[in-house]
């Protein structure tokens, strides 16, 4: 026999239930753990392995977490953080997408965001496969990125 589900109460949204603590690490050697995708030694895994390995060489008290959950993406989605939203990195079937949460607002000398740039305030950096990224430049737009985010944070 089938039972019937409870009903909800009213005025209570699905957005009121707590959520899932996200898991963090400020430490690039305990959360490499996490980093790895199932499909390791794919080409996508290891453009964003080396992608986030810039990430902390250029802020060292970078933190990341897995976001999204869910099961088409059961490690979820990393986010990268310092006073703030720094980066997102996915992982699609052509590209490794990074999107810098106020990518709009930072100078992108180098020209490495090419994508979303007609967004008024996220820009991305889509690397296809075989795609070098100059990592000088890369990790100037990480501490810009952490630059801006600290300055805000003051006001």
């Amino acid at each position: 026999m089938l039972s019937k589900p409870k009903p909800k109460a009213k005025g209570v949204s699905s957005a009121s239930k707590p959520r899932k603590a996200a898991t963090k690490s400020k430490s690039p050697a305990k959360s490499r753990a996490i980093a790895k995708p199932a499909s390791a030694g794919d080409w996508r895994a290891e453009t964003l392995a080396h992608m986030r390995a810039l990430i902390f060489e250029a802020d060292p008290d970078m933190v990341e977490e897995r976001k999204w959950v869910k099961p088409t993406k059961p490690l979820g989605v990393p986010l990268w953080s310092h006073d703030g939203m720094i980066c997102t990195g996915e992982m699609y079937k052509q590209v490794v997408k990074l999107t810098f949460a106020y990518g709009a607002s930072l100078s992108d000398p180098a020209g490495l965001f090419n994508s979303g740039l007609g967004g008024g305030t996220r820009r991305a950096i889509d690397i296809p496969e075989g795609a070098k990224v100059d990592a000088r430049a890369f990790k100037a737009l990480v501490k810009a990125a952490v630059a801006l985010n600290a300055s805000k944070k003051k006001k």
